[in-house]
């Protein structure tokens, strides 16, 4: 090549080298081993869009998002982008471990100032240990993530240096895995091992911030307005920023906040309402992200449906009207009563009321509430009276413009709480699963993970199988680590440590159903789907109660040797005795971790301090509360474990959670939660711009038919994703790659109900309606009311009636008519929810 027109590309070593096509040819070939992908195709698209200068880093990406363009011509595609992507990353990055956590620990800021990423006790421990750690990281597990699950890890979890990514995958998972486990090196490469092998992951922050030097570990926080006063106002408007600050959701309820004109005593005015106070909480959730641009702050307000200024909440995050009545930034829920459903189903009236002149009524449920809410109705002490059903529309229609509020059912969520001894639960949390109770003296937290249930999927004599076995292990590992977590999270507030240790609650999740299902070639609305989702939540549900049980037996002679030691050295004079005694009591202590609550009583001492009293210490568990038995082949085991639970207690008031899952499913390239498949075909968005990606379960059962070819899977895309119209796949396979557009949502509510079972906090439930109305939304929800679901909704997701023109595929075909299955509140016989 004329050296005037040679290109040129700079190395990572600083040297530059002519361009070389069979050196880049070389390079794919040697990635796309096993793979079904044209090598020569991907190097001749990168050396067309090769410039002089170009780096080599900068070449790696631009491979991996050619291929990453080119998945919907083969899933293999997909393998070789990440592979590109991981080379490349591996090339940037450090081979050791240790010398990672060096790097991370010699950070300086801008000014040149030390400023460690990392704990000094992460460090120490690393130094320490460096050449175990070292030999136990498994490079190869980097190439088992997705090309979109690195490009999420890139963008936000991996450390940076410089604005340099100088952390790999597995030295992520083994900085959580340390962060959580400390000196007990052993607990520690069991969970490393686990993440890495996708067995499990834990929540967003606990993987932003373990192992740093404010280990803010926990996702979930819960608080109550301190109180309706000016300082009471702005000290809750401060926890709630310190919280966003570290990474944390939050629900914060406002029922006791007076409404508008509402008399103030103080100063003789009069309340402006709830609007002006949600503004100044909007503006902090806008101003205060989660650890530097990583996720935008959130918070989610909860308010009684007989708060006198409902009907301005509900407009809240509406697209028109004045500006100074909206409060786009936060998320609206309703906590809605068995009797204000009562009234709208029967067409009753509904009583507007101020809690400063009707108290009480967010402090009770069921009966209680009903007389009180009642008596002050006969007292003539209301505000305004509305017809029930007139408010229920003003929701409905709130839902549909803008997908809020989210519903939940407070008489479900308290009846069927095992916290119900504590007091009045008040509200969820940011993403409608948690449900914990909170005061002003406590903020509740809830510590998270989630089950990655494709990983379990076995190969069986008849096809694949799920191991619930291994479940059942994974579990419980999961629950000694969230159980550590409680122990080593930094918290934000007083409010949150508090609550927190004294309550225990975590949240077991899951990700990854819809894979499932289709792995086992089973449709999301089958009778065998039906069964699998139950399984796999008593499951989970059983051998979470069961570790928590064998925490606290395992606590309860150290903690009662420990009390002993206690009460001794009150009475016991200066001398060796004593200091022995001292000695042994700060080596429990550093065991155990006591709290005062803990002491306060002389039985289940290893159990969480307000054990006794709730439904659990009695013997009751989340299916004794729906009214459910349990699968006859458990029945035993369950016999057991309660007599187990009423001896020994339970660790965690709380287990069960399923979350959204939102960023860590993509992590592990699983569909999100337990949601169906919302699509076939779907976007995935990256800092190079939009991919096309079609499911990839899908693509490969196609394949395997001799299906697979650019017509079927223009015709797939024109369908917006949906294969029911397309002649050429089999039934059994429409089956299976059925949408959640294409079933009817009494189908995802009854698999709700069914797991709600075994689920002893709540559910991230979104429904979808493609083209909602008030009369299919309405129906919808009573049916969720009537199952006895405590989130009755988290998102309504509808679809937009205009679809943007499809320009790669032929413009010849015609859709057949789409079926949407909705209902109306006239048609007895409506198949989508037959309520």
């Amino acid at each position: 090549m004329d050296s005037m027109n040679a290109i040129f590309v700079n190395k990572r070593d600083g040297s530059s080298e002519e361009v070389s096509f069979d050196k880049v040819l070389r390079r794919i070939k040697s990635l796309s081993i096993t793979l079904d992908v044209n090598p020569h195709l991907i190097a001749q698209k990168i050396c067309n869009q090769i410039y002089d200068g170009v780096s080599t880093t900068e070449l790696d990406i631009l491979g991996g998002e050619i291929c990453a363009g080119m998945i919907t011509t083969h899933p293999d595609y997909q393998i070789l982008a990440a592979r590109i992507t991981m080379s490349n990353l591996e090339k940037n990055t450090s081979p050791s471990f240790s010398e990672t956590i060096q790097i991370l620990y010699d950070n300086k800021d801008y000014h040149g100032v030390k400023s460690s990423l990392i704990s000094q006790e992460l460090y120490d421990l690393v130094q320490i240990h460096k050449t175990k750690l070292n030999s136990v990281i498994k490079h190869k597990r980097d190439g088992n993530i997705g090309y979109f699950g690195l490009k999420t890890l890139e963008r936000s979890y991996l450390f940076k240096v410089g604005g340099k990514i100088v952390e790999r995958p597995q030295y992520m998972f083994m900085r959580v895995a340390l962060g959580i486990h400390g000196e007990n090196i052993k607990d520690a490469i069991k969970t490393y091992d686990s993440m890495s092998e996708k067995y499990f992951i834990h929540a967003t922050p606990t993987l932003f911030n373990a192992g740093t030097k404010r280990p803010q570990l926990s996702s979930c926080f819960l608080l109550s307005m301190k109180d309706d006063s000016i300082g009471g106002i702005y000290e809750t408007l401060k926890d709630c920023a310190l919280i966003s600050k570290w990474a944390g959701g939050i629900g914060l309820h406002v029922h006791n906040v007076r409404g508008k004109n509402s008399l103030i005593r103080g100063t003789n005015g009069i309340s402006n309402g709830l609007v002006p106070m949600l503004r100044v909480f909007n503006n902090t959730a806008r101003y205060v992200d989660q650890g530097g641009n990583k996720r935008n702050g959130s918070i989610a307000i909860y308010l009684e449906p007989w708060h006198s200024d409902i009907e301005d909440f509900l407009d809240l995050r509406k697209n028109h009207g004045n500006e100074e009545e909206r409060a786009r930034d936060l998320f609206f829920a309703m906590w809605i009563s068995d009797l204000f459903m009562e009234r709208v189903k029967a067409d009753g009236d509904w009583t507007l009321m101020c809690p400063d002149e009707c108290p009480g009524l967010a402090d009770c449920y069921g009966n209680d509430f009903k007389e009180l809410y009642c008596r002050y109705e006969k007292e003539g002490r209301g505000k305004k009276t509305i017809k029930a059903q007139t408010l229920w529309k003003h929701i409905i229609e709130s839902q549909i413009e803008t997908g809020n509020p989210y519903i939940l059912f407070k008489d479900s969520c308290n009846k069927k709480s095992n916290q119900q001894n504590l007091g009045t639960i008040k509200s969820s949390n940011l993403c409608c699963e948690i449900i914990e109770y909170s005061n002003s003296e406590e903020t509740a937290v809830c510590n998270l993970a989630s089950v990655g249930l494709p990983r379990y999927i076995i190969k069986g004599e008849n096809g694949n199988e799920f191991d619930y076995n291994k479940l059942g292990e994974m579990v419980k590992q999961i629950v000694r680590n969230l159980n550590k977590v409680i122990d080593v999270t930094y918290y934000p507030i007083p409010e949150t440590k508090k609550s927190n240790t004294r309550h225990r609650p975590i949240g077991i999740g899951v990700q990854g159903l819809a894979d499932v299902f289709a792995m086992l070639k089973i449709g999301f609305d089958t009778p065998e789907a039906k069964e699998v989702n139950i399984k796999i939540f008593e499951t989970i549900y059983y051998y979470s109660l069961e570790t928590s049980m064998e925490i606290s037996k395992k606590r309860e002679k150290p903690m009662r040797k420990y009390k002993e030691i206690c009460e001794t050295l009150i009475s016991i004079m200066d001398g060796d005795e004593k200091n022995a005694l001292i000695l042994e009591k700060e080596q429990l202590e550093k065991e155990l971790l006591p709290i005062r609550e803990e002491l306060d009583r002389d039985k289940f001492l290893g159990s969480y301090s307000s054990f006794e009293g709730s439904p659990v210490s009695q013997g009751i568990l989340q299916f004794d509360m729906w009214g459910v038995e349990p699968n006859k082949d458990m029945k035993s085991k369950w016999v057991k474990l309660v007599k187990d639970i009423k001896k020994f207690g339970i660790r965690n008031s709380l287990l069960v959670a399923p979350m959204p899952t939102a960023s860590t499913s993509q992590i592990l390239s699983n569909n999100e939660c337990f949601e169906p498949y919302t699509s076939n075909i779907y976007i995935r968005r990256t800092l190079a711009g939009e991919f096309i990606v079609i499911n990839e379960h899908l693509v490969r059962d196609l394949l395997k038919l001799g299906l697979w070819n650019q017509e079927l899977k223009d015709k797939i895309i024109y369908y917006d994703g949906s294969v029911q119209q397309i002649d050429e796949i089999p039934d059994n396979i429409k089956v299976i790659y059925k949408t959640v557009w294409e079933m009817s949502q009494k189908v995802l509510i009854d698999m709700a109900a069914d797991r709600g079972a075994f689920i002893c906090q709540s559910q991230s439930l979104n429904l979808f309606i493609a083209r909602p109305d008030v009369a299919k939304l309405s129906s919808m929800h009573f049916y969720s009311w009537n199952k006895g679901l405590k989130t009755g909704i988290y998102y309504l997701r509808s679809r937009s009636v205009a679809k943007a023109q499809q320009v790669t595929i032929d413009p010849g075909m015609e859709k057949k008519e789409e079926t949407i299955l909705a209902c109306k509140l006239n048609d007895p016989d409506c198949l989508a929810c037959g309520s």
